[in-house]
Parts: C-alpha cells; structure tokens; sequence
C-alpha cells in the first residue's frame, strides 16, 4: 500500500535525522508528522493496535513493590516528623519561567509541555525550586518542611541502579535565618537516622562547601566565567577517574592545563577535622576569603557533628561538586560504600542515595524585591535505595505482605453469610482491618488456606454452635491454636493478637 509505503519513508528519515545528530526541533517535527501519519493509517485500517508498555524510564509497582516502598517511605516520614517538619505539596508543573536558569547544564533534562491555555509550563525538576517559589509567593521567611512527591527529568533511564524519568523525591528544608550551621548540621544527622534506619549497608556522607570550591578554583587561575562549568565538570569525579574529568576541562571547555593540574592536588583530598585545619593553613586557600570562610564554616559543621556522634560516617571531600547552580554554602551526598548480600553475586550500584545543601540566593530569584531567605535542605533518593530493598527481599526470598488485614472472618457450616457480615461489619466500624471470601457457603479449608496464602495472622470462625454460645472462634494461623473468645471481648482479643505480631 502507498500510506505504509510512504509511513516506512519517513520513518527512515527521521532514523537518519538522529544519526546525523540534525538539530532537535527539526527531528521532533518529522516525528510528529511520522506520528500522524501512522495515526492516519491506523484509522484508515479501521483498528488500533495498543502497545502494552510503560513510557521509556517509568515503571509499574504492584503490590509486593508498593509494600516494599510504603516501609521505606514510613520510615523516611517519620524521621521528618520526628525532627519538627510541616508538610506542604505544589503542583506537579510550574511556569516554565520558574524552573528556567536554575539548575545548570542539568536544564535540558526539563520536560517541557506543549501551550495549554496561553501558559508556557514545564515538569516539575524537583522539589527545591517549587519550595522556593512557595516561600517566596507566599512572603514566608520561616519554615522547616517536608515534602514527599514525584519529580521529572528527560534523563537517560537506566532502571537497574534506581534511575527514572519519573520518580519520587523525599525532601526536608529548614527555611529561615539562624546562626551558622546548626540547620546544616540537623540536616545531616537526618541523613545518618534514616540511612542507619533503613540498614542499607555501610554508608558515608560526603561533604563540601560551595565556597571553598569557588575559591579552590580562583587560586588554581580558573577564570570567573569558567566556575560553574569547571564545577559541572568536578561532580563527575565519583562516576570517572581525574583524567577523563581533567581532559574534559582542558579539551572542551577551554581550561588551561596548569589550572586543571592545580585543581587536581586539591579535588583528590578528602578526610575530617584534620584536613580541615590543614586547609586553614593552606597558603593559597588562606589567602582566598570565600575559601577561608567556607572552611572556617566547615570546621564548625564538624564540631556540631562530633556533638551529635555521626563524624565517623562523614567525610569531608574536595572532589564533591553538586553541579546544580543553586547552591551557596555547604554541600553534601551520602553514598552506599558496598551491598551486604551473600546472596547477590554483583555488588548494587546505585549512586548516591541522598543529597542536599544549603541554598541561600535561591528565593531571592523570585522575590520582586529580591529579599532573601536562607535555606538548607536534604533530598533522600527514594528509588535507588528501593532498588537495593527490592534486590535484597528477591535474593531473601522473604514472604512480603501487601496487605495489614488482621483477621479473616469465616464460617465452618453453611447459610452462615448474614452472620459472617454482621461480624465483619463491627469489626470494621471498631476499626480491625479484615477480610472475608466473597462466597455464599465458602469451605473452611478455602478460608484457611487464603489466610496462609496472603499472611492473614488470625480466623475468626462463626459457627452455629459459637452463635448459641455467645462466643467466636479464633485461630492463630502460624501456630493452628484455636481459643474460644466472648463476641464482646473479640475486637480487644484481636488487637493484642496482632500487636505482638
């Protein structure tokens, strides 16, 4: 047929377009007409095949997933909320203009969506610049907050290591003007508790300061114009070694190669308080003022941290950049040091699994009068530390429940229904989770084995004799031990039951 013919030819072109790297507008327009034509084809056929699949670098979870990722996401929460945090949500899109000149080389991974209603929107990128924009909007200067929710970026997925185009990001902001470093401080022990709590394998978190880095780079002779690319270029030491990062300053961005071989003896450093007044003493960096002051910060970060008894997991690392442009002062990134499993025969590769920092100029971009707020806050990477949990439950091969029904209501003889539900009715408004078969004259042997089948700890049989007695039978699934409980003592029964659970 000629429409499939002529649907083949321009599927070639664009094929050819992307080989030839052509400029992205112009590939995104013939794979739209190449899209309208195989629209036009399917209509004209009369029929539409559905390709069953997820969109590139997205992911369904069922419900063993979800039950995996509910503990994780309790666990994260409730550190939040033990540590004071409110709880606030913004939409899942912004105005384009908001999310524009925020986050560096990193922009072109923003989601922009096609006009709708004369507004130019884009994706949210994550939930920092959303929280800006919130304080800003709303003219407040103080707040510590938690926000929980789902984040886009146009990436290149690689799924395995926890790495998505959509995902979910758990963030803790201290928002407001304090003394030095004691937010800072807090938000790194968040880290320790949650990355302790979740027992992830040994970790550490690495730390910097924005302001030593800039002022590294001045006394190495790296021009102004030149910091936030040569920072860019700094962040990928933890994915490739010095000389494939000292290449790319020298060879695409134009860094003379004495510079880039200054920047080396320091980026390779890494240590605690020691190094720390070590830099103090340094005869270049003491000379620098913003060096001086990052480090004069840093050297207080470690004391509130040694108060807290956390050093031991904290590094403090020159090499750390966090290329994003909005980061003023002290920067950080907890990463896994290895995966405890004998039962994986790789190790997990996951990256970091938090990161943050404080972000001083940020609400000031969107204030009119560009007053400025303080801000600190932490990130903890939600799918890469779901990636470990979930390889680690397979190769455990530990039964996951997916759902906290305490009991099961059952009959052991026929025409019980009416009983069944008048059971499971007051155990509901009283506030027991349970469960019955959807069946007329359900067997018992049927009722006990979905309890085995699903995790369900207890049965709580009616049977005619129990009815005349007053009483329900309750049988402990794990242990068969069957114990005959008064009908109004039942819902205290159950909920001691299944406390020790």
């Amino acid at each position: 047929m000629a429409e499939e013919a002529a649907v083949r030819a321009q599927a070639d072109a664009v094929r050819r377009l992307k080989q030839d790297k052509a400029d992205p507008e112009e590939i995104a327009k013939e794979v739209a007409k190449l899209l309208e034509m195989k629209a036009q084809l399917g209509e004209d056929e009369g029929k539409h095949k559905f390709v069953l699949k997820t969109p590139k670098g997205t992911r369904d979870y069922g419900p063993k997933q979800m039950a995996i990722r509910e503990r994780a996401f309790n666990a994260i929460i409730s550190c939040f909320k033990r540590h004071g945090a409110e709880v606030i949500d913004t939409p899942v899109f912004e105005l384009k203009e908001t999310l524009t000149g925020k986050y560096g080389e990193d922009s072109k991974l923003i989601y922009d969506l096609k006009d709708q209603g004369g507004e130019l929107l884009s994706l949210r990128y994550d939930l920092t610049v959303p929280f800006a924009r919130y304080l800003a909007m709303n003219k407040v200067t103080n707040m510590k907050r938690y926000h929980v929710a789902k984040v886009y970026r146009r990436d290149n997925p690689a799924m395995t290591r926890g790495r998505y185009r959509e995902f979910y990001q758990c963030d803790f902001d201290i928002a407001g003007q304090f003394d030095p470093m004691i937010p800072d401080a807090e938000c790194l022990k968040i880290v320790h508790e949650i990355l302790s709590d979740l027992q992830l394998g040994d970790f550490v978190i690495k730390v910097n300061d924005r302001r030593i880095l800039d002022g590294m780079f001045a006394v190495c002779g790296v021009p102004d114009s030149k910091f936030r690319t040569i920072c860019s270029s700094v962040d990928k030491l933890d994915k490739v070694p010095w000389e494939e990062v000292r290449s790319e300053m020298v060879g695409e961005k134009g860094l003379s190669p004495e510079a880039a071989d200054r920047i080396g003896e320091y980026v390779q450093l890494h240590g605690g308080l020691e190094l720390i007044e070590r830099l103090l003493q340094d005869p270049k960096l003491s000379q620098n003022k913003l060096a001086k002051e990052g480090l004069g910060d840093m050297k207080l970060l470690f004391e509130y941290l040694t108060l807290f008894g956390i050093t031991g997991k904290i590094s403090f690392d020159l090499s750390l950049a966090r290329g994003l442009d909005y980061y003023t002062g002290v920067i950080f990134e907890a990463v896994l040091l290895h995966q405890e499993n004998e039962h994986v025969e790789e190790p997990v590769s996951v990256g970091s699994v938090a990161g943050g920092g404080r972000y001083d100029g940020l609400v000031g971009m969107f204030d009119p009068k560009g007053r400025k707020v303080p801000c600190v806050g932490v990130s903890i990477g939600i799918e890469r530390i779901f990636s470990i949990l979930e390889q680690r439950l397979e190769a455990s091969e530990e039964k996951i429940r997916t759902t906290e029904t305490q009991v099961l209501v059952a009959s052991a003889q026929k025409k019980l229904l009416e009983e069944r539900l008048r059971l499971i009715s007051e155990l509901w408004d009283a506030g027991i989770k349970a469960e019955m078969l959807y069946k007329k004259n359900p067997k018992l042997l049927n009722q006990l084995q979905y309890c085995e089948d699903t995790g369900i700890p207890l049965v709580a049989i009616v049977g005619e004799q129990e009815l005349k007695d007053g009483v329900v039978k309750l049988r402990i699934v794990a242990t068969r031990e069957e114990v005959n409980v008064r009908r109004e003592s039942l819902v205290e029964e159950i909920r001691i039951r299944t406390s020790q659970c």
